[in-house]
């Protein structure tokens, strides 16, 4: 079996891996000749479903829980399992109550327990959330090593294709692309920044909660880290706005003043598709197996969701399946 993967994201690469491993072959269009042009390029790279749960329905959490397991499979070594660590400013204690009350798998931390997982952040905050089981990956990182996984496995990268129907099947991992074109596809923009100092250690993702703009730190390692990210309804993809960099860098920040003196060494814009529940889905449209709305759960839902993608095609060539 021969399958066209449309898109290099992290759903279009998860995929293609996904195919090699149940042994079919796959090629791969990337019109950008690299994951850069991809919301994935943009991510935090958070594998938290159990913080996602605040704001998620169950079914993220479910299915997001074994992510670091899945990950490391594909890419021993990759994934960070430090935890989550949640914190707030003492005026939004209620904030870390009310996140405690819709949270499950964590536990409370007091002043010195902080300081003891984060030393940088001692003194700075009297309590805090710690989710143990999280995890983080970079994903920059991630998206090269995959990439050269799957051209050592033979999967082939091309910019675009001449006749679809020479393959048995296609998946569609376009994103932001298909909106208007998918039904109930909408687009949600995200903002993010990239600080660079040698004053702050951080050894995992810390969420600064506020009744406004919740944002997270996400350490990527050489005194780089990656502050994000706005959620805003629109489709509208220009530059950060100045009211996204004064709030984010005002988190930063809250969480330690030495970010204050940090070199601002990238600023970035992503739209990320999104149905109207905020979750992926996996369907079979006009011939072709789409995966999209993975919304601001790429990294952390895409293996799950690779799975049931590939499970679409394989029913075609299964009896009672619609082989072409």
């Amino acid at each position: 079996m021969h399958v066209l993967v449309k898109g290099a994201g992290v759903a279009g690469l998860v995929v293609a891996h996904e195919l090699s491993l149940r042994g079919a072959d796959a090629t791969v269009i990337d019109p950008a000749k690299g994951s850069r042009q991809a919301a994935s390029w943009l991510a935090g790279g958070m594998l938290a479903p159990w913080c996602e749960r605040e704001s998620a329905e169950e079914a993220v959490l479910l299915r997001g829980r074994d992510a670091p397991d899945r990950w490391d499979m594909m890419l021993p070594g990759e994934v960070h399992r430090n935890g989550t660590l949640v914190v707030a400013p003492a005026r939004d204690q209620s904030e870390l109550n009310r996140f405690a009350g819709r949270t499950s798998g964590h536990r409370w931390l007091d002043e010195e327990n902080i300081a003891s997982l984060e030393p940088a952040l001692a003194g700075r905050f009297r309590r805090g959330l710690f989710f143990p089981l999280e995890g983080h990956l970079n994903p920059r990182r991630v998206l090269g090593l995959l990439r050269e996984k799957l051209v050592d496995r033979r999967i082939a990268f091309i910019e675009r294709v001449a006749e679809e129907t020479d393959y048995d099947d296609i998946v569609d991992c376009t994103g932001a692309a298909r909106i208007g074109q998918t039904s109930g596809l909408r687009g949600v923009r995200g903002e993010m920044l990239y600080l660079e100092t040698g004053e702050v250690t951080l050894t995992r993702p810390v969420r600064l909660l506020h009744p406004r703009f919740p944002v997270y730190i996400v350490p990527r390692g050489d005194g780089l880290f990656m502050v994000g990210a706005t959620m805003i309804e629109t489709e509208f993809d220009g530059p950060i706005s100045a009211r996204s960099m004064m709030e984010l860098l005002n988190a930063a920040y809250a969480v330690h003043p030495a970010f204050a003196d940090a070199a601002v060494v990238e600023t970035g814009v992503g739209i990320r598709p999104a149905f109207a529940d905020n979750f992926p889905r996996a369907t079979r449209e006009r011939g072709a197996v789409v995966l999209n709305g993975l919304y601001r759960h790429g990294f952390l839902l895409a293996p799950a969701m690779a799975q049931e993608a590939v499970d679409l095609v394989f029913s075609r060539t299964e009896p009672g399946g619609n082989s072409r």
